[in-house]
């Protein structure tokens, strides 16, 4: 059509209401009628000057369909919004019609085909995504014709091929968003050129070679995420001059060399620093110390060497610290456990995540992380901690219940704890019964240490327990008939203890448990039939006992356990 008015406009809204086949929410059955003026449908607003259709915004409506052809008369478009829908198919050619379009948002659909190359046409586009979609191809040329195009959100799509150099020529361009594709190659130089851009994601995509030193010319910088690909070489130190720079990920690649000893002089402001599963080596720098506003600190899986700095201490907005999987040495420094106290004095968020596994420490268990009130994530697994479990839990507790300078018989100030893992240490002595006042608890991993005595009846009163993984010990007599009252539990490892007596017939009240492993040694006692009722288990291991009797005919109507062991007394 070489012409168009309000009426062509209705006409188009009309076909496009023709091709939704499903409404459930009758969003545009009950507004979308003829009856009516077009400015009083649902999800449209128009000019005042012409009375046309300048936005059309119908996201988050549940709405499944095609985009007609007809949607490109339009042709006094602004905005146009369709995301988070059910929408697929190709985009119709004569949406390139729609040139006055400053905002198109078709995110969260499943359109399919190639990324149109008519984008080029639009080209008072300022904001363009297409994100979680299925488009194909490679990153068009096209899109350096939109020279007011500000942001470009691609990601999760099935883009393949290279960046193209011409990206760096959208003068305007403050946001690039390539994230979840299978893009190749390198990144292009000239992407540095692209002074005003603020946010560069390119994670997860299949990027080979160098940073180039000239992304330290992206002053403005404040995100920068080249998460999970294939790089190599050094960090450019450049990137450490970016002073508006908050969030720097390059978790996942293959970048080596050292840390700069210069590392945050000019990075006042940044808050999340990503480094982890890289081959980085050397000292963690002292300098780290100067990012006194960072929040979330990455660096484990590399391969550092030596001390954990006790500057890190000096990190009072730190909630976040991965340190996991290191060649770190030596003992946990005091000032880690003063965190809090900076915390609680500038009352400001404290840590809740703490992952020191996989290194070289060695000691007691350090009583001062007992001051991080917060904590709801607590690693420190496969490390050299000696000393009695007991011992150091039930002091642990003490100096986190201190309350004006008594001591509390509740572990209050542990109530935020989820996932507790001091797996494969040296630890012996017996579970406390103060354990069971970690009421949130979901996760606990106490595997590979030589703990002994009974698991008690602590356990069962952690009553959001998920896992329990107390495998590779020497417990030797067997949870109480409650374990059956944790109806939360999905995984049980007790395999490889010395357990004696008889399975508890409550654990058949455990209806979403997955995994069940009681392979031990001194077992007795016969099957207990409530056995049958774990439906829900895709592992149950029972062999290295001494079990008597038949196998109960309930247990055969297991139908998602692929493995099953048992074995008898002869």
């Amino acid at each position: 059509m070489t012409h168009t008015n309000v009426t062509t406009d209705q006409l188009a809204l009309l076909s496009l209401k023709s091709q939704i086949i499903s409404d459930p929410f009758h969003f545009l059955n009950e507004s979308w009628s003829p009856a009516t003026s077009v400015c009083h449908w649902v999800g449209v607003t128009c000019g005042s000057h012409h009375q046309r259709v300048k936005f059309l915004n119908l996201s988050n409506m549940a709405l499944t369909g095609k985009i007609p052809c007809e949607l490109g008369n339009l042709t006094f478009l602004v905005f146009l919004n369709l995301g988070s829908n059910n929408f697929h198919g190709n985009l119709p050619l004569e949406m390139a019609r729609l040139h006055r379009l400053k905002v198109l948002d078709l995110s969260f659909n499943s359109f399919s085909g190639e990324v149109p190359s008519w984008f080029g046409f639009l080209h008072q586009l300022q904001f363009l995504s297409l994100r979680n979609n299925g488009f194909t191809c490679s990153l068009l040329s096209s899109f350096s014709n939109i020279s007011k195009l500000e942001t470009l959100d691609l990601a999760f799509n099935s883009l393949d091929g290279q960046i193209r150099k011409e990206i760096g020529s959208v003068e305007y361009l403050r946001n690039l968003n390539l994230y979840g594709n299978n893009l190749i190659g390198s990144i292009p130089p000239s992407l540095t050129n692209a002074s005003r851009l603020e946010t560069l994601d390119l994670s997860r995509n299949l990027l080979q070679g160098y940073i180039s030193e000239g992304i330290g010319n992206l002053h403005n910088l404040n995100f920068l995420s080249i998460q999970d690909n294939h790089l190599i070489g050094s960090i450019p130190f450049t990137i450490f001059n970016i002073s508006k720079i908050k969030v720097l990920a390059f978790t996942k690649n293959s970048l080596s060399g050292d840390l700069p000893n210069g590392l945050c002089n000019d990075l006042t402001i940044l808050k999340d620093l990503y480094l982890s599963y890289n081959k980085l080596h050397g000292r963690m720098p002292t300098s780290l110390s100067n990012c006194s506003q960072l929040q979330m600190l990455s660096l484990s899986y590399n391969e550092f060497d030596g001390p954990i700095h006790s500057e890190i201490g000096k990190l009072s907005n730190l909630q976040e610290l991965y340190l996991g999987y290191y060649h770190f040495t030596g003992i946990i420094p005091l000032e880690l456990g003063n965190l809090v106290n900076l915390i609680s004095i500038f009352n400001i968020s404290s840590l809740h995540y703490l992952s020191l596994g996989k290194n070289n420490l060695k000691g007691s268990l350090p009583l001062d992380i007992g001051n991080l009130t917060k904590m709801q994530f607590l690693y420190l697994t496969e490390n050299r901690f000696t000393g009695n479990l007991s011992t150091s839990l039930i002091k642990f507790y003490a100096e986190s219940c201190k309350i004006k300078g008594q001591i509390s018989n509740e572990v209050a100030n542990l109530r935020n704890l989820i996932d507790f893992d001091l797996s494969e240490n040296n630890l012996v002595g017996w579970i406390p019964t103060s354990i069971g006042n970690l009421r949130n608890l979901q996760g606990l991993y106490l595997s590979n240490n030589k703990l002994t005595g009974s698991i008690g009846d602590a356990i069962c009163k952690l009553q959001r327990l998920d896992v329990l993984d107390l495998t590779q010990n020497q417990f030797s007599i067997f949870l109480t008939n409650c374990l059956g009252n944790v109806t939360s539990l999905g995984e049980i490892y007790l395999g490889s203890n010395i357990l004696s007596s008889n399975i508890p017939p409550s654990l058949g009240n455990l209806k979403a448990l997955v995994v069940l492993d009681l392979s031990s040694k001194n077992m007795v006692g016969s099957l207990p039939s409530k056995i049958g009722n774990l439906k829900a288990a895709t592992l149950i291991d029972m062999s290295m006992n001494q079990f008597s009797n038949g196998i109960p005919r309930e247990i055969g109507g297991f139908s998602n356990a692929p493995q099953f062991g048992i074995q008898y007394r002869p």
